[in-house]
């Protein structure tokens, strides 16, 4: 009688908890490389659950309202392919770099390119350059990561503005783009990024030269500032940059320590880049971890107001802290616990739709309602940033040290390489609609930003 009774509240239990639609979290022992394994393949598959440009009659690569989110996917995949060695996403993330590389090698395709701010084009570059450090093999009859890489770096390069504010890259590519007028951190960040990765795998002194360009101009500017390392979003060239939108975003503080960090390692640990490395790691960490030791985008989370853009940036930043850890290996111990903190408060709040969906905010340790592609990739990320603890990653490697991406120094033009598979357009070009999908996105971002202003 009493175990029958004992059954009887077990199966109602059972029968209570599968009615409410009670889904366990991720589970994570972050001191277990295989659980961080297991959690990032958990995650790495709801993730590819959003992509379908590996399906017949698809576009591989594409993301038609936010192309540079492909990128996102792609860094996220090299990392989990490299990290835990599951290659079975493998093709679809080489077909998917290469298709959308663009007609030059230079990630301008041919339907997306006219409406394209130069932020969208260089994450593409830098998930080539990613592709290049980890040893992904390149692609026979294709372009080459590294080339891919150079291919952006010398499209930007030659975008660099000196009409106004001395220096600097705009956001935009076209006069008809809303904010073209304007330019920010993550533009300028992003390709300082890129150039110190350049010059640490190529040892040329032409992506020096250029790194500390950029740099020099970020800190003279109102964008960084190299006493109190606060980074502010953008600035309006109508008034030659006097002042800055100072919205804080962590990719923007990311971008540049991952850079700072780079130059550090390729310099043999010159002081001129460990003082930003210190800098921008305080601010990052006194800024955007209000929770202790979880990661926190403080602009848009709190009023639940995070677009699909913004849902990645910490993602992203994790990334970057887990890269900065292993190229300054002083910072190590300060970043490890961040990111303990951050993952395992993530991984208990995916327990969204009965499947383990995983949430904006990783604060509040429980599924936060929402979503997305992109929550699932920030929480990859910061599940592989985990990883990197353990030791034994084969990256990022130079060209020196084992890398054997082909370079092409004049790639991105009609003057690089030309014997290549190049992508054919599905469509015919879109310039008439160019306008309207960076109307859309700028309006909505001022409108956000308006809100988060009068706390509506």
């Amino acid at each position: 009688m009493q175990l029958s009774g004992t059954w009887s509240i077990l199966n109602g239990l059972i029968a209570t908890l599968c009615l409410s639609g009670l889904t366990l979290a991720i589970e994570l022992d972050i001191n277990d490389k295989e659980s961080i394994k297991d959690a990032a393949s958990t995650s790495t598959y709801s993730m590819m659950g959003w992509y379908a440009g590996n399906e017949t009659g698809q576009i591989p690569g594409s993301f038609p309202t936010k192309w540079w989110e492909g990128s996102a996917l792609f860094l996220a995949l090299l990392q989990y392919q490299q990290f835990t060695g599951d290659d079975q996403y493998n093709d679809a993330l080489s077909q998917g770099l290469q298709w959308q590389s663009g007609d030059d090698g230079n990630y301008m395709p041919t339907n997306y390119s006219s409406y394209l701010g130069n932020d969208d084009q260089m994450f593409w570059g830098l998930a080539a350059m990613m592709a290049a450090e980890m040893k992904f093999p390149d692609v026979k009859g294709g372009f080459s990561w590294l080339s891919l890489a150079q291919g952006v770096f010398n499209t930007q390069t030659a975008r660099w503005d000196t009409t106004k504010c001395g220096g600097g890259l705009r956001w935009q590519l076209f006069p008809y783009q809303n904010g073209y007028a304007m330019k920010n951190s993550i533009s300028n960040g992003g390709l300082f990024q890129l150039a110190a990765r350049l010059a640490r795998y190529t040892d040329d002194e032409k992506y020096t030269k250029w790194a500390e360009k950029i740099w020099d101009w970020s800190t003279s500017s109102v964008l960084v500032n190299n006493k109190t390392w606060n980074v502010a979003d953008s600035t309006n060239m109508d008034n030659n940059c006097a002042d800055a939108g100072n919205y804080q975003w962590s990719y923007n503080y990311g971008t540049y320590l991952m850079g700072c960090a780079y130059m550090y390692n390729y310099t043999n640990g010159d002081e001129k880049w460990k003082t930003p490395v210190d800098g921008l790691l305080k601010k990052t960490f006194s800024t955007f971890f209000p929770h202790g030791n979880i990661l926190e985008d403080i602009t848009c989370e709190p009023r639940k107001m995070c677009n699909f853009n913004e849902i990645l940036f910490k993602g992203l930043v994790s990334s970057w802290l887990a890269f900065t850890s292993m190229l300054v290996p002083d910072t190590a111990d300060q970043i490890r616990p961040k990111l303990q903190a951050s993952a395992q408060a993530a991984a208990k709040g995916c327990t969204g739709n009965n499947n383990q969906t995983c949430g904006i905010k990783w604060y509040t340790s429980e599924w936060d309602g929402t979503t997305g592609m992109e929550q699932e990739i920030s929480v990859t990320n910061v599940f592989l940033a985990n990883l990197v603890q353990f030791g034994g990653i084969d990256g990022p490697v130079t060209a020196n040290t084992g890398g054997d991406s082909k370079s092409d120094p004049n790639a991105g033009s009609e003057g690089g390489d030309s014997d290549k598979n190049k992508q054919k357009p599905i469509t015919n070009g879109d310039k008439a609609g160019a306008g309207i999908l960076t109307t859309i996105f700028v309006l909505g971002w001022a409108g956000s930003m308006a809100w988060l202003l009068t706390g509506a």
